[in-house]
């Protein structure tokens, strides 16, 4: 903040210096078309000289202590709002949005509305005081500060509300060439989407063309306003000087009609990063941490992810795992593991890679959020990631999802067996946690059933309902996890057998030490 001071005094500073240049300037030319002696004239020719140089140094010293304080501020404002995204995790688009755009947004308005606006503001004050509150340039500044930047904003956001779909509708367009073009061109639709693209775009040229000539008739308000405040305090028998001093104290205004019209475009952004900032700020609700090895288990829907999300923000340092919205960036394996631990060693590396059977060459690089892998590898890279980790209270969400049963079993027998503290498992799948310490299962975003397997397969209700599914179909170990509690067939083998009275396990399942 006291960089921003020092900018908006710097910035006063110099349009003061600037005023002062043309006051100065025409009263010495005035004065000197009369030949006066020259130690008359000596006192302005210095003044103007010492203004011309201030003018440009206070002009740079305002450059610099503005940018050095928003680009520290925007440091600050971008760590906050990661933060805030740990704590309450958004859809991957919008986390992004978030984290660059909207804080870039941030950066302009400090720098082309808050800045601009303060120093005008000041400048403003300053030279009606000087000129004694003259009513010209009273006007002039009424006009200029206040009604201009206000009609700016309201035509920029009617301008932008128009704008919004069709730059929706053109992104969604881009998306179908880019991800659907060979299927477009297959079924010969491709020149179709390209000419209703191509109607998209001319659209949207041709509604930006209207609105710069709103901006355009705004900043020529701004000239006719200038021109007039001149002839009035001519008619008013005003001295040179005071009448050129009044355009220049104006043309300082004249940016605030960009200013508005930017912040039109920006205030999104900015209220949705302080939205962010104020849910970091936020109590987080408290949610026990559990212990020991723990399965959650439930429905679609039923809240376990939820669950899961909300232990990782309510035990930010001691929680770390595999998570239904975990990101893998757009560079190689390599980079994307050592995000757990930047300092790791490549022995470190090559042993949680055994761990999870990752067998993708380091080098690799993975594409946007790993597109350039199949589901198994994106789910062992994360396993990997959170391995190195190495968290006190490991969260693993369908940890092995698209996997076939035997090689998910055995990646996650050697994960859990490589865990040193608490395990919380979400998972479809009811055969991995016979030999869990507690089970607890989720249905409406409630915990109904709270126990271990011998206790639930005992007890009415949904684990004992899809404990009983399992076995029957004989295929609890026998598919790959969609995620949404259903396995597709495979060569595997149920390896749980089950007393037909208690559902107690005869012998270990393919997850032993689980």
């Amino acid at each position: 903040m006291r960089r921003l001071v020092l900018a908006v005094a710097a910035g006063v500073a110099a349009e003061l210096a600037g005023i002062g240049l043309m006051t100065t300037a025409v009263w010495l030319i005035t004065r000197a078309a009369g030949q006066p002696p020259l130690s008359a004239l000596t006192v302005a020719i210095v003044a103007v000289r010492t203004l011309a140089l201030a003018r440009g140094g206070l002009r740079y010293a305002e450059r610099l202590a503005g940018h050095s304080a928003v680009l520290r501020h925007l440091a600050e404002v971008r760590g906050r709002v990661y933060d805030a995204l740990l704590r309450r995790p958004l859809a991957r688009g919008d986390a992004l949005t978030r984290l660059v755009s909207d804080v870039d947004a941030v950066q302009d308005a400090w720098l082309r509305c808050a800045l601009p606006g303060a120093v005008a503001v000041v400048v403003g004050v300053v030279a009606l005081v000087a000129t004694g509150f003259a009513w010209p340039l009273a006007v002039g500044l009424v006009v200029t500060v206040c009604v201009i930047p206000w009609a700016a904003h309201a035509v920029a956001v009617r301008h932008l509300r128009v704008l919004a779909p069709l730059r929706s509708e053109l992104a969604e367009r881009t998306v179908v060439l880019l991800d659907g073009a060979a299927e477009l061109t297959a079924f010969g639709a491709l020149d179709r989407e390209l000419d209703a693209t191509g109607r998209v775009v001319d659209a949207l040229a041709e509604r930006e063309r209207r609105g710069g000539l709103g901006a355009a008739a705004l900043a020529a308000l701004a000239v006719v306003v200038q021109f007039g405040v001149a002839l009035a305090f001519l008619r008013s028998g005003a001295p040179a000087h005071v009448v050129l001093g009044s355009v220049a104290v104006l043309e300082v205004t004249v940016p605030l009609a960009a200013a508005a019209q930017r912040w039109a475009e920006v205030r999104g952004s900015v209220g949705r990063v302080r939205e962010a900032l104020r849910a970091v700020e936020a109590p987080v609700p408290d949610v026990e941490l559990p212990a020991g090895r723990v399965g959650v288990v439930g429905a679609s829907g039923a809240g376990k992810s939820t669950f899961l999300r909300a232990l990782a923000a309510a035990h930010p340092g001691v929680a770390k795992g595999v998570l239904d919205d975990a990101h893998v960036f757009h560079a190689t394996v390599e980079a994307n593991v050592r995000l757990a631990r930047p300092e790791a060693s490549r022995e470190e590396l090559d042993r949680v890679a055994e761990l999870v059977d990752l067998d993708v060459p380091w080098d690799t690089v993975v594409g946007e959020d790993g597109d350039a892998l199949s589901g198994g590898q994106r789910q062992r890279l994360l396993l990997a990631r959170a391995l190195l980790a190495d968290p006190d209270v490991l969260l693993l969400d369908e940890p092995v999802e698209g996997l076939a049963v035997e090689h998910g079993d055995a990646v996650l027998r050697r994960v859990l067996d490589h865990a040193r503290g608490t395990v919380v498992l979400v998972t479809h799948r009811l055969a991995p946690l016979v030999d869990f310490d507690r089970i607890v299962v989720f249905e409406d975003g409630h915990i109904t059933q709270d126990g271990t397997h011998a206790e639930l397969v005992r007890t009415p209700g949904y684990y004992r309902d899809r404990w009983s599914t399992e076995r029957m179909a004989g295929r609890s170990s026998a598919g790959t996890s969609t995620g949404d509690g259903s396995h597709s067939p495979s060569n595997g083998t149920n390896c749980v057998n089950v007393d037909d009275a208690t559902g107690t396990p005869h012998r270990r399942s393919a997850v032993t030490a689980i």
